[in-house]
């Protein structure tokens, strides 16, 4: 009877004890915020803070995890960053009346340069859906721009 009651009361100490020294430590008190960031979105925010609980504690695995999560969210960022502006020189090129082979050859450069960056993308299981499914319909206008031009 009395082993019902000990074993489960050391149990809880040692998760207290194992919290305490969670939020304590500072690497991990910095983890947490890194998480808090990267869960919101700020993603640069999320890599720095990571990068300095790293370095404080190098086997902080939920820093590691951060970092690298960041680093692919903010690749995503900037591909859809750079796809929005190229889609929007594209668009100034088809708003002339004639397109030329000069434009049609800077389209086809374009297309083929945005491809081969989302090629390199490589997503993981917490990177965030609408990152992934806008980079991918950039992708797929991007294809069927490339489709159009070669035609």
């Amino acid at each position: 009877m009395r082993s019902r009651v000990l074993i489960p009361s050391v149990a809880f100490l040692m998760l207290v004890a194992m919290g305490i020294y969670f939020l304590i430590n500072p690497s991990y008190e910095k983890s947490l915020k890194a998480k808090y960031y990267y869960e919101i979105g700020e993603y640069k925010e999320a890599l720095t803070l990571a990068k300095e609980a790293f370095s404080i504690d190098v086997y902080n695995r939920m820093a590691s995890t951060i970092m690298a999560q960041s680093i692919t969210s903010l690749k995503y960022v900037s591909y859809i960053a750079d796809a929005k502006k190229y889609m929007h020189d594209i668009n100034s090129i088809a708003g002339h009346e004639t397109i030329s082979d000069a434009d049609k050859a800077k389209i086809r450069t374009i297309c083929n340069i945005m491809i081969s960056a989302y090629i390199k993308l490589a997503p993981s299981v917490v990177t965030d859906n609408y990152l992934v499914e806008s980079a991918a319909k950039y992708n797929s206008d991007f294809e069927k721009l490339l489709e159009k031009v070669n035609k």
